[in-house]
């Protein structure tokens, strides 16, 4: 990918990866294995700290149920958006998924001052 040479600067600092793709795309599904890779296992992140979105285009008409994502994606919560649909699951997932973030960086941060203190 020509943006490779950005991938340092937007992974630094990073508390969290989200990654969206199409799961009626075969190709998709070999590229979030490699955005996976990059941006979450080698950092390194937790995986409770990665989302995925497979995001059905209108009319595509795909069976949401049955995407199984082979080991390591299928650790990773996965959720389904479609804009057809009530929207308002794919928002209450993201909020969870928000909350989770902010919630392990207070933590990290309680730790570090801790570890300064002691």
């Amino acid at each position: 990918s020509r943006f490779e040479t950005c991938w340092p600067a937007l992974m630094k600092d990073s508390h969290g990866v989200i990654i969206i793709f199409n799961p009626e795309l075969p190709s998709h599904l070999k590229e979030i294995e490699m955005w996976y890779s990059c941006f979450v296992q080698q950092q390194p992140l937790l995986d409770s700290q990665c989302l995925l979105v497979a995001h059905h285009k209108p009319g595509s008409g795909g069976d949401t149920e049955d995407l199984s994502l082979a080991y390591p994606l299928n650790k990773i919560k996965l959720i389904h958006s479609n804009l057809e649909d009530d929207p308002e699951d794919v928002r209450m997932e993201f909020m969870k998924y928000f909350k989770s973030i902010i919630t392990f960086i207070d933590e990290s941060r309680e730790r570090e001052e801790m570890s300064i203190i002691s």
